[in-house]
């Protein structure tokens, strides 16, 4: 065997090798509208989309780690947060209040997720926090990204989310 001929063979098993791996699932994430006038009026738009973002990185990541959902749609909606301590909006739009401040906070997701064959299956996750003692160490989100690991986590092993 000659040297190209192997370098030939090697590359058409790579090339069959990479084929046969899945597509990881696409991941969109959306906020739904009564969260977008709450994140006007005082949580902050800035604030809401980054953590938007959050929960895309955060599905992103960990459906990458495995085979589930592989190329399916994600289609995910942000409809509803509540940070443990106060966003910059509100420590601007309220005098005196302090980020010692805290509270119980959480997140609300719905969507679905669509198949390569195009079923479509319904999503729905929400997490609020039962317990203000653990709020006090953490941040102004902490809640809200918990919730985002526990459904990522949910949807990494296979299953569909329909409420917890």
């Amino acid at each position: 065997m000659t040297m190209r001929t192997l370098f030939l063979a090697t590359a058409a098993g790579l090339l069959s090798a990479t084929a046969a791996l899945a597509t990881p699932a696409s991941v969109s994430v959306s906020i739904g509208p009564e969260l977008q006038a709450k994140a006007a009026k005082t949580l902050g738009e800035r604030d809401v989309n980054d953590l938007a973002k959050t929960l895309q990185t955060t599905v992103e990541r960990k459906l990458a780690k495995t085979d589930a959902y592989d190329g399916a749609r994600i289609e995910l909606v942000l409809t509803d947060a509540t940070p443990n301590r106060p966003t910059f909006k509100q420590l601007g739009d309220t005098p005196g209040l302090s980020m010692r401040s805290f509270g119980i906070g959480g997140a609300r997701i719905e969507g679905r997720a669509i198949s390569p064959d195009g079923k479509i299956t319904p999503l729905r996750y929400s997490y609020t926090e039962p317990d203000i003692r653990w709020s006090a160490r953490g941040g102004i989100w902490t809640d809200a990204e918990n919730t985002f690991e526990q459904f990522a986590y949910e949807l990494g092993r296979g299953k569909a989310p329909s409420d917890h």
